[in-house]
């Protein structure tokens, strides 16, 4: 039975007959302790390690403000998100509730951009940890690092959803204590009771000692939104794994509830300790990196190396739950009929190989361009996909306001989530994200990414929409 049909169940628009086994082929194999690493995980990604820095040159610390704008977004999204996916928990996610609540074209457009925009991510994760272990171990070539990384993921996500699971695990793990362990030790550093080190601390002093809170003016904190968005990219990935956990509906309603608190301490906490330990305006932290020139500044052996590793953690989280990610959105697309039934079909596992497999090739021939043609093609696929994190928000927005108002006629007992002060709080993060988009047309720095993006969008939105026109033109007939 498809998604959609079982969507459109008189009565019952859950994805699933039942919270322990998912009705469309694939395995309840995410334990409780996986879906709760993955969310956590899933708002850790390298961005935050590699790109505050930047971010941080432009704003000052008013980025803290520019963080805690698209962090409040991130929330709201995820409280729609989390409102449809613990009445209807499936494995498409906000494309198969955009199938239902918009139309079929709205399904097949999101679903398809939103694979797009991951099996981009691939080839920019897999070449970013080939660079680091390069590093290490120069003997192998980058390309070869890059070929090593992406098999040996293919490889377990081949395996069982639970290797994706417990693979995912422990590198969210590994994040999650490196960031807590960031903030005790920071905090201690910025009053000056950490034993042994360097830094004199400063207590809150550093957060206006060096031409105020805001020394670049407003204006700077919507350039630091732009430079921050992408960063929250994957707070979403945990309601599609939902879909084949031991009790999907309880892991999308904590995932939930927690996600204030996960941007809170994981972004705003960790950004906030570093404005608190060195002027924003140090050279160190775009030279080195917004953590390492931290780090260095209390006088932390190898801080260099000690966050390479957390960053190619931070890597190979991202390119196992982007490999989970396309394959599950590919295997919602093959269900529906909107991609080829082959990528709907799974093994004796559970386990949608012919998904996994296509995604990878895509996966695999971007890692090619961006050796081969970094400049063109690479570069158009990289552009064309950034803004797609922002369409997908804006899509979820709009799902929302349209399946409450299914869920409340069909059936109002699933409604265990509900997003806040319903629909006031709806239209404004809506407008938010439009606002986002517009101010990126505006901003030299970010006007291609934009255009190149609504220009892929538009195209596969044109394809939709004459899919569903020719898909009713045929059921009339």
């Amino acid at each position: 039975m498809s998604s959609t049909t079982t969507l459109q169940k008189a009565g019952d628009p859950s994805g699933n007959s039942g919270d322990t086994q998912p009705s469309d082929g694939l395995k309840a194999g995410l334990k409780n302790r996986h879906l709760s690493m993955i969310a956590i995980g899933g708002v850790i990604g390298a961005g935050l390690f590699v790109g505050s820095g930047g971010g941080i040159a432009k704003a000052g610390p008013a980025i803290l403000i520019s963080y805690l704008l698209v962090g409040a977004m991130v929330v709201f999204v995820m409280r729609m998100l989390g409102e449809m996916a613990a009445a209807s928990p499936n494995s498409g996610s906000f494309s198969a509730y955009a199938d239902r609540a918009l139309g079929r074209w709205a399904g097949f457009s999101i679903g398809w951009l939103y694979w797009f925009f991951w099996v981009v991510v691939l080839a920019v994760e897999a070449t970013a940890g080939a660079k680091i272990l390069e590093g290490w171990v120069p003997a192998v070539p980058q390309w070869g690092w890059a070929l090593i990384v992406m098999v040996v993921l293919t490889i377990t996500n081949l395996g069982s959803v639970s290797s994706y699971g417990e693979f995912e695990f422990w590198f969210a793990g590994i994040k999650v204590v490196a960031i807590g362990a960031f903030v005790i030790v920071g905090m201690l550093a910025v009053f000056g009771v950490l034993p042994g080190s360097d830094n004199p601390g400063a207590g809150f002093a550093h957060l206006t000692d060096a031409g105020g809170f805001m020394p670049n003016g407003w204006g700077s904190i919507l350039t630091g939104v732009l430079m921050v968005v992408f960063s929250f990219m994957g707070s979403e990935i945990v309601t599609l794994a939902a879909g084949e956990s031991e009790d999907p509906r309880r892991a999308v309603t904590k995932a939930t509830n927690s996600v204030i608190w996960r941007i809170g301490v994981f972004y705003l906490g960790s950004i906030f300790i570093v404005l608190t330990l060195l002027p924003w305006n140090d050279k160190s932290i775009v030279e080195k990196g917004s953590y390492v020139a931290a780090l260095d500044s209390i006088g932390i052996a190898h801080a260099g190396q000690i966050m390479n590793v957390i960053v190619l953690t931070a890597v190979l989280s991202c390119l196992n739950s982007g490999m989970y990610t396309a394959s599950r959105m590919a295997f919602s697309l093959g269900e529906r009929g909107d991609a080829p039934k082959v990528f709907a079909k799974v093994n004796k596992k559970g386990v949608p190989t012919a998904a996994i497999l296509g995604s990878v090739v895509f996966g695999f021939a971007a890692v090619y361009f961006n050796y081969t043609s970094p400049d063109t093609v690479f570069s158009f696929l990289l552009n064309s996909s950034g803004a797609i994190a922002l369409f997908v928000w804006l899509v979820i927005c709009l799902t929302q306001l349209r399946m409450r108002k299914i869920l409340v006629r069909e059936a109002p007992e699933k409604l265990t989530v509900k997003m806040w002060l319903f629909p006031y709080l709806t239209w404004a993060t809506a407008a938010m994200i439009t606002f986002v988009l517009g101010y990126m047309v505006y901003d030299k720095d970010n006007r291609e990414t934009v255009m190149l993006s609504l220009l892929v969008a538009a195209v596969v939105l044109v394809i939709g929409v004459v899919r569903d026109v020719r898909r009713k033109a045929a059921a009339r007939a």
